[in-house]
């Protein structure tokens, strides 16, 4: 039987979603600074387009908690204050370790690897001293554990994280450890996840987070 729902004809993604996803990564790798003024007149010219669907962009990011806004002054991209960054690590930890007890429990050889070539990643940009590389591959070590944990729902739940840990990655460009270390922290998660040893998997995904957060603020605990 034929539904008697209308649904609206799809159409190619609009000029406010195209401006939208350069504003966030602009924010997501520091070319817009936490705290930065955003100009309508300004931006409207750089991208070509009318204050409409500028307006509606930076909405969009409003909504999404990356742009603030202040009365009879304007909107600025937000900046993440200590009590904001131990929250996004605390469900960064509890989604990860979830996604890597499921890779644990599966046994997933496949994924293992692909988490290790990642690590290969690391070590390349650590060779060449290149810390945006380095945070860039950092981050594509995470999104890889949680995708091949094949939940939909942390994937989910993790995506809603990206933007906001990108932007911490960014501000820790300048604080990164010994970059030789930082890539065996990685690896050592995915020894703990090959070992089967479900405690020290969770306990190795947990001090990775609270190193950020030494590093990322002022009183981690």
């Amino acid at each position: 039987m034929t539904t008697r729902v209308r649904f609206e004809p799809v159409h190619q993604e609009s000029t406010a979603a195209l401006i939208a996803r350069q504003l966030r990564e602009a924010i997501m790798y520091g070319l817009l600074a936490p705290g930065a003024q955003l100009s309508e007149a300004e931006l409207s010219a750089q991208f070509g387009v009318s204050r409409g669907p500028l307006r509606e962009a930076m909405q969009r990011l409003v909504q999404e908690g990356l742009l603030r806004s202040e009365r009879n002054r304007g909107l600025f991209v937000k900046v993440l204050d200590d009590t904001e960054i131990r929250d996004i690590y605390l469900a960064r930890s509890a989604v990860e370790g979830a996604a890597a007890l499921l890779l644990l429990r599966a046994q997933d050889a496949g994924a293992t690897s692909d988490l290790r070539e990642v690590c290969g990643e690391m070590t390349r940009a650590a060779d060449l001293q290149d810390k945006v590389q380095m945070s860039d591959a950092d981050l594509r070590f995470h999104e890889t554990l949680v995708r091949r944990s094949e939940s939909p729902r942390l994937r989910r739940m993790h995506e809603t994280l990206l933007v906001e840990t990108r932007m911490c990655m960014t501000a820790l460009e300048d604080k990164y450890r010994v970059p030789a270390d930082v890539v065996d922290e990685h690896c050592a998660i995915i020894d703990a996840i090959e070992s089967g040893d479900e405690a020290l998997t969770l306990r190795r995904i947990d001090d990775h987070m609270q190193d950020a957060l030494t590093r990322l603020t002022s009183n981690p605990d």
